[in-house]
């Protein structure tokens, strides 16, 4: 999809903090996240909502989702939680129209109320975040 910045990203025109990638889908920090960690998982096929999304790809997204989540708690950022969320239309607050899955670390007592979490973003150290995240993947793997 040409004006597709997600596009631009799987397509490496687009520059992104990626910490896990594979035929299918590919993973980077948003670049507002909600906490340190904050994920997107896209199919690397365009798709704009659920609707169009190829379910066995729907699958793969949320594998990689599942994946990254066991990270996030395991990792340095020590999440005590996970918040799966994907937005779904503009009424869904869904603000690029590429599929897209958000994995949010959560901390007990971090009073992070997610629907307006989403809306009040910060920025942070992407680079070194998403350096110990794929680092953590790989030990996984």
């Amino acid at each position: 999809m040409p004006d597709c910045p997600f596009c631009a990203i799987v397509e490496g025109h687009s520059p992104s903090h990626t910490v896990y990638s594979d035929g299918d889908v590919v993973a980077f920090l948003d670049i507002l996240p909600v906490t340190r960690g904050h994920t997107l998982v896209v199919p690397r096929r365009h798709s704009s909502g659920l609707a169009d999304l190829d379910p066995l790809i729907g699958g793969r997204v949320f594998a990689a989702g599942q994946r990254i989540a066991a990270v996030l708690r395991s990792s340095e950022i020590a999440a005590d939680g996970v918040n799966l969320a994907m937005n779904d239309g503009r009424a869904a607050s869904q603000t690029v129209f590429h599929s897209h899955l958000h994995v949010v670390p959560r901390h007990a007592g971090d009073k992070l109320s997610f629907a307006r979490g989403l809306l009040t973003r910060r920025g942070g150290d992407l680079e070194s975040t998403a350096a110990m995240l794929r680092r953590a993947m790989q030990a996984q793997a």
